[in-house]
């Protein structure tokens, strides 16, 4: 509610209720009496000592229009709903709000909508004839120095360069950071990963062996960053299919995470080698598979487990979250 609400233009201002004449009624009083305005405002008053309400005259009034019988039932129906969740059909003791789920399924609605968005990221980036991944491929070990490095445009999975990273401060690093530049100018480029390993940041092929990465030096370069149009929508194919598998760490999580088990640790759906050129390989096939919807879906996603199936998202998310194939 404004915290005021400015006096209209040409009509007689009443500064206090006791000064409104007999037959001047707001729409709140015309109300109480089953009546609303049935003309133009021919006053207004002050109330709240910054606020003005409008005038009507009560002998213009018309009756408001009542309910018929079926049109209260849809009513007291719409209430009643109000309590019980649309997707699973549990009750509860309180109203459900926005979207009308109760919490287990929320969760599984939150899931699904970032699942069905991966979906729709990944057919953008394969559907452009532009966009190009960068892989960054190094030996075991979190800040195991770059090895190789290999561009692969998404769409046709045409492999563009392939090739040795060099070492940092050589001619052969400053000829490949060259052939990148002109190799990715205008390009949607597509990283690997935003969860680590740092070694397969592309960062690290500007990165001083033995320092820590920092942003300062992503101005030296345009594809030291993917493509972004939002902090939520940047193009990395981890966040893509975390997001598309859905794996939590426990059941009343709305975000994905990278899956984990006591044998593998941390664990991805594609190979990690020092041959970027393989690797570039499955990585583009998977956002492939994502776009097409045949990559594996955790057995275990909420929508999944819980039994009721994928949640119907609300219109205004549908939209912005599906796209036809």
């Amino acid at each position: 509610m404004p915290s005021s609400i400015p006096p209209l233009p040409g009509l007689t201002r009443y500064t206090w209720w006791g000064a409104v004449p007999e037959g001047l009624l707001t729409k709140t009083q015309l109300d109480r009496q089953g009546l609303k305005p049935g003309s133009d405002p021919v006053g207004q008053v002050l109330y709240h000592g910054n606020c003005y309400a409008p005038l009507y005259e009560e002998s213009a009034a018309v009756p408001k229009r009542g309910c018929s019988p079926a049109q209260r039932a849809a009513l007291d129906r719409a209430r009643e709903l109000q309590y019980v969740c649309r997707r699973c059909g549990d009750r509860r003791d309180y109203p459900l709000g926005r979207g009308r789920w109760c919490e287990p399924c929320s969760y599984a609605v939150a899931l699904y909508a970032r699942h069905a968005k991966a979906q729709r990221y990944a057919r953008e980036i394969a559907a452009d004839p532009g966009a190009a991944l960068v892989v960054v491929a190094a030996g075991p070990g979190e800040h195991a120095q770059p090895e190789t490095v290999a561009v692969i445009r998404v769409h046709d999975q045409e492999l563009l360069h392939e090739g040795p990273a060099g070492e940092y401060g050589t001619p052969e690093r400053a000829a490949l950071l060259d052939r990148l530049d002109v190799l990715l100018d205008g390009r949607r480029v597509v990283h690997e990963t935003d969860r680590g390993p740092v070694s397969r940041y592309p960062d690290m092929l500007v990165t001083p062996p033995g320092q820590l990465i920092s942003s300062d030096r992503d101005h030296l370069h345009s594809w030291l960053n993917p493509h972004r149009e939002s902090a939520e929508k940047a193009d990395y194919v981890s966040r893509l299919w975390r997001n598309w598998f859905a794996w939590t760490r426990d059941e009343w999580s709305t975000m994905a995470d990278e899956p984990w088990d006591q044998e593998r640790g941390v664990w991805v759906a594609w190979e990690r080698t020092a041959q970027a050129a393989d690797d570039a390989r499955g990585l583009v096939a998977l956002l492939h598979r994502i776009a097409e919807g045949t990559e594996p879906v955790w057995e275990r996603a909420r929508w999944i487990e819980d039994g009721h199936g994928e949640p119907e998202l609300p219109r205004g998310r549908r939209r912005r979250t599906t796209t036809t194939a």
